[in-house]
C-alpha cells in the first residue's frame, strides 16, 4: 500500500479556544496515539487533501518536530454545517502488528451479464482488512468475469495471501441484476419507450417518491477540543 508523508508541529496549549484559532489559520489539531505515548500535534489542512478526499487508502508518514512516526487515519471529525475538518486522530503502526483498514474494491473483467442486459450492482466500495502493514493492497481485485444476470460475488469467496477480511462472509461485494428490459428480452431502448407510453397514458398522475437515506457516522476516541 502507498504511503503518504504529511508533516506537523507539537501543540504547546491544549484546549477550545487554542483549536479555534489554530483552524482560523488553517491548522488541524491532531492526536497520535497507539505508540509508546500520545503525541498531540497540528498540521495543516491541506495535507488531508490525499488522505481524506480520494477513494484510495494509504499508510502515513507522519513528521512531527524531527521525529518519524508510521500510521493509519483512524478517525475525524467534521463541522456538522460546514463539513470542514474539525479534528483527526492517528494511530500509530508498527510493522510486526496487524493493522485493520479500509481497502478500496476494483473490479476486473468483462461480465457476460451485462452483455444480456443486467446491471452491475457494487455494493461494497471499500472491504475491512486485517494484515501486516507490508501485506497491505492498494485495492483488492474482484474478478467479474465470470457472473451472469443474478450471479454476486460474497466476501467469503476472496482470497488473498496474508490478508484476512473482515466484513461478514456472506455480505455481497458485487452482484448482477436482471433488468426490466433483460427479463423480457427487449432490444436496447424499447424499455424506454414503453415507460414514456405508459407516461402518457396515465398523465396527471403523481409520481413515486424517492426515499432518502442518511448516514450517521459516529467518531471514538477523538479529542473533544473544537
Amino acid at each position: 500500500m502507498k504511503t503518504v508523508s504529511i508533516s506537523g508541529s507539537l501543540r504547546e496549549n491544549v484546549g477550545k479556544k487554542d483549536a479555534k484559532e489554530k483552524r482560523k489559520e488553517g491548522l488541524i489539531p491532531c492526536v497520535l496515539y497507539g505508540g509508546k505515548e500520545q503525541v498531540l500535534f497540528y498540521t495543516n489542512e491541506l495535507n488531508f487533501r490525499d488522505l481524506v478526499y480520494t477513494p484510495d487508502s494509504s499508510l502515513i508518514k507522519v513528521e512531527i518536530n524531527g521525529k518519524s512516526y508510521d500510521a493509519i487515519l483512524q478517525d475525524i471529525q467534521f463541522h456538522p454545517v460546514t463539513d470542514k475538518i474539525l479534528h483527526a486522530d492517528f494511530l500509530e503502526i508498527s510493522d510486526d502488528k496487524p493493522v485493520k483498514i479500509d481497502v478500496p474494491v476494483k473490479l476486473e473483467g468483462d461480465a457476460p451479464g451485462l452483455l444480456q442486459g443486467g446491471k452491475l450492482h457494487l455494493l461494497i466500495r471499500k472491504l475491512r482488512v486485517k494484515a501486516l502493514p507490508k501485506d497491505l493492497p492498494d485495492f483488492i481485485t474482484v474478478d467479474i468475469s465470470s457472473l451472469d444476470i443474478g450471479d454476486s460475488v460474497k466476501v467469503s469467496s476472496l482470497e488473498f495471501e496474508n490478508l484476512e477480511f473482515l466484513n461478514p462472509p456472506t455480505a455481497v461485494v458485487v452482484i448482477i441484476k436482471t433488468t426490466r428490459a433483460s427479463s423480457i428480452g427487449m432490444e436496447p431502448g424499447e424499455e424506454e419507450i414503453e415507460a414514456a407510453e405508459a407516461a402518457e397514458a396515465t398523465e396527471g398522475e403523481a409520481p413515486a417518491e424517492g426515499e432518502k437515506k442518511a448516514e450517521e457516522g459516529g467518531e471514538e476516541g477523538a479529542e473533544k477540543d473544537e
